[in-house]
């Protein structure tokens, strides 16, 4: 673009910054210069000079990062959850004083909802129905696992589900139960849905508010793009917000599996939409969570020696489905948690390359999401079959105690993040909030210390060998979820023609402590060329 083009267009100019542009052909500058939404020249403060008319803002010496993306996100989960009780404790009798205070405030016959819960730090482990009943008589309650692959239930929430002494496991899920067959108040994933179906959902437009009043928690965080796996009443949420022009997060939108067939008749692509709302992968369940030890395991639990988690399919029901999506130009992104699901997964993945190979089909940018755990041999098949890895940094140092506990010398290759760079896969990370927060420092510190933020569990951090650059995990944030969008030529760094999304720190994360990441805050943060965010106001000059 021309000096004499820009000169008529309203323009900005960020100056006096230390900016990373990740763009490997210039990596730093002081200069950025936006026009359109977009970035316009990257250089020194020479760019002040050339564009006398743009309005100028002096960022006084602070750090400008692209901006973050989370590439893997609940959004309606996390929005709504955002009004639910936080059941994220300690204790387990912490948090049934949070959910005995919310039902006090209820009127009876009120559902009482709550997330967050982790039976693997609480010292009684799982709760049971009866714990519920004595301080929730008079509502339902439906309290969701941290992992979202569990739930616990009270009596009248049981009942109004129908649910019995009687009543069979669904496919692929649980009715946990007592020595005498009674349910115990706890649900594993299917059986989770007997109960969420009967509760009073939010409309459309009570989605979309939810999520339009998280998007500057989000901003807040560092946050300009996600990547969504909720279902369909968030699309109809987010293309509602689109349409009102209040969505301002760069939304790629999952497919489920169930709907496949009709994306398929449709002709939708991985692709379709625009710059802030477009369609991404299809997204399939291979197995459950570590947490309630359903994801699905080549050899047993080490505490349960008959139990391998549940696995939802083999290699060749994911290649039938991967069929049907590639010849639609549909990706995939599956969920595979435990060493069995990812070489299943994996497995698939190799016959549907050469499936599009053989049939002329584009090489479409498929996905694994977790990839938690890896037998040896799969360890480099990510990489070969040049399947993205979308992974959460977050999860390795929330996990770290149960893993070590359930999969024992298996962790050597859990959440092993270095060992799938060192091997050429590509990384797209994320936080799969609600289960954890979206906050994306977190994630980074996590990836490159192996730490919690309190220093546990050592120095070095959980299985240290798997540790990152910073480089290398703020890549994971920015142009990892980029190119898995199909967006890199313009998302996940700050060159020319990028769209002017970008964070400003007061402090430099390329040189301050790693283990000080996790506490980092942007200052201000910028979509398509706006301030959405910020603690406060710079000079300006025109």
């Amino acid at each position: 673009m021309t000096a004499s083009r820009l000169h008529k267009t309203n323009m900005k100019i960020l100056h006096n910054a230390r900016i990373y542009t990740l763009d490997p052909s210039q990596p730093a500058a002081s200069t950025l210069v936006i026009d359109g939404g977009r970035i316009a020249a990257v250089g020194g403060g020479e760019l002040t000079e050339q564009f006398p008319r743009a309005v100028k803002q002096d960022m006084g010496g602070r750090v400008i990062l692209p901006g973050l993306t989370d590439a893997h996100i609940h959004l309606e989960h996390y929005a709504l959850g955002l009004h639910k009780i936080d059941c994220e404790t300690d204790t387990r009798a912490e948090c049934l004083r949070r959910v005995a205070e919310r039902a006090r405030a209820l009127p009876p016959g009120e559902w009482v909802l709550g997330h967050g819960w982790n039976q693997n730090i609480w010292p009684e482990g799982f709760g049971a129905v009866a714990d519920l009943d004595a301080i929730a008589p008079r509502n339902p309650v439906f309290l969701t696992a941290k992992s979202l692959h569990a739930a616990w239930a009270n009596s009248a929430a049981l009942k109004l589900a129908h649910i019995t002494k009687s009543t069979p496991d669904p496919k692929n899920g649980e009715i946990q139960r007592d020595a005498h067959g009674e349910p115990t108040g706890i649900l594993l994933e299917t059986a989770l849905g007997l109960v969420d179906a009967i509760i009073p959902q939010p409309d459309v437009d009570a989605v979309a508010e939810a999520i339009r009043q998280a998007q500057p928690i989000l901003w807040k965080m560092g946050l300009t793009g996600v990547h969504d796996f909720d279902r369909r009443k968030c699309f109809m949420a987010l293309q509602q917000l689109h349409a009102r022009g209040e969505l301002r997060l760069r939304v790629v939108k999952s497919i489920p599996v169930d709907d496949l067939p009709h994306a398929a008749a449709l002709g939708l692509q991985s692709g379709f939409g625009d710059d802030w709302l477009r369609i991404g992968a299809v997204k399939v369940f291979m197995d459950g969570a570590l947490g309630p030890r359903t994801a699905a395991m080549l050899e047993p639990y080490l505490n349960q020696t008959q139990n391998r988690g549940i696995l939802n399919m083999d290699a060749e029901r994911l290649f039938e489905i991967g069929r049907q999506a590639v010849e639609s130009g549909l990706g995939l992104a599956v969920h595979a948690i435990g060493d069995h699901a990812n070489r299943e997964t994996l497995n698939a993945y190799a016959q549907l390359r050469d499936f599009e190979q053989a049939n002329g089909l584009p090489a479409l940018r498929h996905r694994i999401e977790h990839v938690q755990v890896l037998h040896p041999d799969d360890a480099g098949r990510l990489a070969a079959l040049d399947v993205i890895a979308s992974m959460q940094p977050i999860h390795a140092t929330s996990d770290m105690e149960p893993a070590d506990r359930y999969w024992g010398e298996r962790t050597r290759l859990a959440y092993a993040w270095r060992t799938q760079l060192d091997s050429g896969a590509r990384l797209a990370f994320g936080s799969d909030a609600p289960v954890e927060s979206p906050n994306p420092f977190r994630g980074l510190h996590a990836a490159v210390t192996r730490q919690r933020a309190d220093g546990s569990p050592a120095p070095e951090g959980w299985h240290p060998e798997q540790r990152l650059t910073f480089q290398d995990a703020l890549a994971g944030f920015t142009t990892g979820p980029a190119y898995a969008a199909n967006m890199e030529d313009r998302l996940g760094q700050l060159s020319p023609g990028c769209l002017a999304d970008l964070i400003t720190l007061d402090d430099d994360p390329f040189v301050c402590p790693p283990g000080e990441l996790h506490a980092l805050q942007p200052v201000a943060t910028m979509v398509g060329g706006e301030w959405v965010w910020k603690t406060q106001e710079w000079g300006t000059s025109s």
